[in-house]
């Protein structure tokens, strides 16, 4: 039985496909979001202290996530009424500079659990009945690229959410690596030398676009 909890997709991994009933409409996930950046998140339950300020946060977002091609889709174990009944009440809060939010992505209804085993939400360590807060970063092709996980009691950190989405858009079109703690407009690390030769011409020929601390270790400037 815990093997069957513990179950779950790994990076690089089709992201598992469900169909799904949620506050926005019935989903067909992940193929409804071809071709866009997911964010796919689950919440430990609806009336909540942590989750309440992380759906707060998440819906005064929406349109950053939105302005870079990232669609965000929530998922707990409770009904759709009581999604319905929580994120209205989310809209009477006010948190730090935060009010009348209106939660406008989908929040997945997962009573049986059925989404939540499969992508190896619900972990007999922290509890059999809730989710866990997992966050699964899925790219325009369904790939799986980045999992996080937190414990139940610790709120997720957003601006390292969207951070991480911005990180594998910069990877992808510019085929590089971002270094420790990379914000857009850092430079970026070139792959490193697949030969004696190119590491020797990268030490003695460094353009002003490009800069090597040792021949393993070169970054490329962004293009301002």
């Amino acid at each position: 039985m815990q093997e069957n909890f513990n179950k779950m997709p790994l990076i690089g991994d089709n992201a598992p496909a469900f169909t799904a009933v949620t506050t926005q409409g019935t989903i067909n996930f992940p193929s409804d979001y071809e071709g866009k950046w997911v964010i796919l998140f689950s919440h430990p339950a609806d009336f909540t202290p942590v989750c309440t300020t992380e759906f707060m946060t998440f819906g005064s977002m929406i349109d950053e996530f939105k302005a870079i091609n990232t669609e965000l889709v929530g998922l707990s174990v409770d009904s759709l009424y009581s999604h319905i009944a929580w994120l209205r009440k989310i809209q009477e809060l006010e948190w730090k500079d935060k009010k009348h939010i209106n939660v406008t992505f989908p929040l997945i209804e997962d009573i049986r659990m059925e989404v939540a085993n499969k992508y190896g939400m619900i972990q007999p360590g922290q509890s059999n009945t809730q989710a866990v807060r997992a966050v699964f970063v899925i790219d325009p092709k369904g790939i799986i690229r980045t999992i996080l996980y937190y414990p139940l009691s610790t709120g997720r950190n957003f601006d390292e959410i969207k951070r991480i989405v911005l990180a594998l858009q910069k990877v992808d079109s510019e085929s590089c690596a971002t270094p420790a703690d990379w914000r857009p407009g850092d430079d970026v690390i070139i792959p490193p030398a697949g030969s004696c030769g190119t590491a020797k011409e990268r030490m003695e020929t460094q353009t002003d676009g490009q800069y090597c601390l040792d021949w393993f270790l070169c970054f490329k400037r962004d293009k301002k």
